[in-house]
């Protein structure tokens, strides 16, 4: 069966090797988050801190700091999850694999949350302050929990089943936030939440909700699951969790979750106050703005409460690992939800949305001896129209009549797939004046800015270079590295927003010499730190680029209102004042946790 509970999950860890247990008293301020940062990128264990700074609670970090911890936390699950996806995508198949028949009752069973005469979570109340006051980044805007569960339900129908978990920031404290009485709840645009509390501002009513932290680690899981239509993440946590979830109403609001080891309880009204900064998961800080606010009404917890954390920051982090795990269990979703797309991947070294790969397929006109895009562009229309896959900011996609073993997850030979064929003077659609990620602040303000459609179809254009010759930089740039096959990175002069002058995109458009081979150039300002790797060469490229404004090319044209190149695509992803500050952390609390790796510390060999 699966674990009843956070601590019983981490005994079970502690039993087998995967938990390491610091006494020392340790600060939330910063310190703690670094400690999870250092020991995620060491390959390390759960960490379960038994002393925090200002608060009672024991706290623990990098549960799914591992591919391996994770899949052994959610071990005898993963099979019976699958079988419950291969049977609404393909029923016969089921049919055909007696394992998974085998599989399917039990994982049907725990799918409907159960009621319960014992909520543990209700044992003992707290306050805000008292709870685990842990700061990730140096510019944070106070506190935040990091794996909340929020639960909210449909006032117009409410129940589980057409209830919302989702992971939506929940800044504790600081800013203009009532203390002990007001949290800030940051939900991004397209999040069932806003659909939940649209509903109740339409019904002239606050929303209630509750915030649940810790419990079975299914939980959090589900919280982050972008699940069809018709399938409760609370549901799809008790087949993950092998028990069904146990939920109990208690008063006029939403259901609790007795097993969790908090509960934050309130009601989100109109008003707004600002929320942030917060050092988010593109690697920079989100800014501070207006968001809902949680007016608390309660604040429960069980007995022996443990908070639960986690760091995000430029990727890789642990949430690498949950987004890893979340795209096994959805992948063969794909083409039941968007017709003719067999697989998709939204880049995890960009942030997740600043890069989207896919793979569609090209039967319009199989007779026509050339082939170009046509199905594949309405395919792309049908992914960014799609739940979270709409907040997409570049999205290549490619036919699968073109290679059908072609790997969304080889980020690399995509792109270079794409390069090859893509013609450059017909095969970039670009959508302006859009919606984007709420925490990508390469756009033209908060939620606002574009997308850009790659296609590649057919057979192979251009041969992609790996050397330089033939290149010819206006004055001012140089250091002209090659960042992977066809694609090589500028150092340009810094921006300065100038339209007219030699260092600006269009001037450098104007002025340059590519050859064919190179069809991507990229002008940055470290041109060695941006090719030193893919994911450096991703994560500049993809965070700090706006479609519409930083795309220009070589020898560029527009025609009946579309925009193409007869030479190579030009990116510029420069820093640029409206982008977000890059994350940084405070050299002295570094030193502090240097010195909880010395020898004979808990920490030693991780951190």
């Amino acid at each position: 069966m699966g674990h009843r509970s956070l601590a019983e999950c981490l005994g079970d860890l502690d039993r087998n090797g995967h938990l390491v247990r610091v006494p020392d008293l340790v600060d939330p301020r910063l310190e703690m988050s670094e400690i999870h940062r250092r020991v995620f990128r060491a390959g390390g264990p759960a960490v379960l801190f038994e002393r925090v700074k200002g608060t009672p609670f024991r706290a623990v970090c990098n549960l799914f700091g591992t591919r391996a911890r994770t899949r052994f936390i959610f071990r005898g699950a993963l099979e019976a999850v699958h079988a419950l996806v291969r049977a609404r995508v393909d029923p016969a198949a089921v049919l055909r694999d007696p394992r998974s028949l085998l599989a399917l009752p039990r994982a049907a069973l725990d799918l409907a949350p159960r009621p319960s005469s014992r909520v543990p979570v209700l044992a003992h109340e707290t306050s805000l302050s008292r709870l685990p006051q842990i700061v990730s980044w140096p510019d944070d805007g106070g506190p935040f929990v990091t794996l909340p569960q929020v639960y909210s339900e449909d006032p117009d129908r409410p129940g589980v089943r057409r209830s919302n978990l989702g992971m939506y920031r929940v800044q504790l404290a600081g800013n203009a936030y009532l203390p002990d009485r007001e949290v800030g709840l940051h939900y991004q645009i397209h999040r069932g939440l806003g659909v939940h509390h649209a509903a109740a501002m339409r019904r002239g009513e606050a929303l209630r909700v509750n915030v649940f932290v810790g419990g079975p680690p299914a939980m959090t899981l589900a919280a982050v699951m972008p699940l069809p239509e018709g399938l409760p993440e609370v549901a799809f946590a008790g087949a993950l969790n092998r028990r069904a979830i146990r939920m109990v109403r208690r008063g006029p609001g939403p259901l609790v979750h007795a097993d969790a080891d908090f509960c934050i309880q309130g009601r989100i009204a109109a008003a707004t106050k600002p929320e942030g900064p917060f050092g988010d998961h593109l690697g920079y800080y989100s800014g501070r703005h207006d968001f809902p606010v949680l007016e608390v009404e309660s604040v429960h917890h069980r007995e022996g409460a443990i908070w639960p954390f986690t760091t995000v920051g430029r990727p890789p982090q642990e949430d690498t690992i949950l987004g890893e795990l979340i795209h096994e269990l959805t992948a063969p979703l794909v083409p039941e939800v968007i017709a003719g797309v067999s697989a998709v991947h939204a880049v995890d070294a960009t942030g997740v949305h600043p890069l989207l790969l896919a793979v569609g397929s090209e039967r319009y006109v199989p007779y026509e001896p050339t082939r170009r895009p046509m199905e594949v562009l309405t395919q792309s229309n049908a992914i960014l129209g799609t739940g979270q896959l709409s907040l997409a900011k570049y999205l290549f996609i490619a036919a699968r009549e073109d290679a059908p073993a072609l790997d969304v997850r080889d980020v690399r030979g995509f792109l270079e797939h794409v390069l090859a064929r893509v013609d450059l003077a017909r095969d970039l659609h670009f959508h302006v004046n859009t919606t984007m990620d709420t925490l990508d602040y390469s756009g033209t303000g908060l939620n606002l800015g574009s997308k850009l459609v790659v296609a590649g179809v057919g057979e192979p254009r251009r041969r992609l270079g790996t050397h330089l010759g033939g290149l010819r930089l206006p004055d001012g740039y140089g250091d002209p590295a090659i960042a992977m096959p066809g694609v090589v990175v500028v150092r340009a002069p810094p921006f300065t927003g100038a339209t007219g002058d030699a260092a600006s995109l269009a001037g450098f458009s104007q002025a340059a010499l590519v050859p064919p081979e190179l069809p991507l150039v990229v002008l940055v300002d470290d041109s060695a730190a941006t090719s030193r790797t893919l994911d450096d060469f991703l994560w500049v490229t993809f965070t700090r680029s706006n479609p519409a404004v930083d795309v220009s090319g070589t020898r560029a044209f527009t025609e009946h209102k579309a925009w193409g190149c007869r030479g190579s695509l030009v990116i510029d992803a420069r820093a640029k004042p409206h982008h977000a500050p890059p994350l940084v952390e405070d050299p002295a609390v570094s030193r502090r946790v240097d010195a909880l790796g010395l020898k004979g510390r808990a920490l030693h060999g991780w951190v």
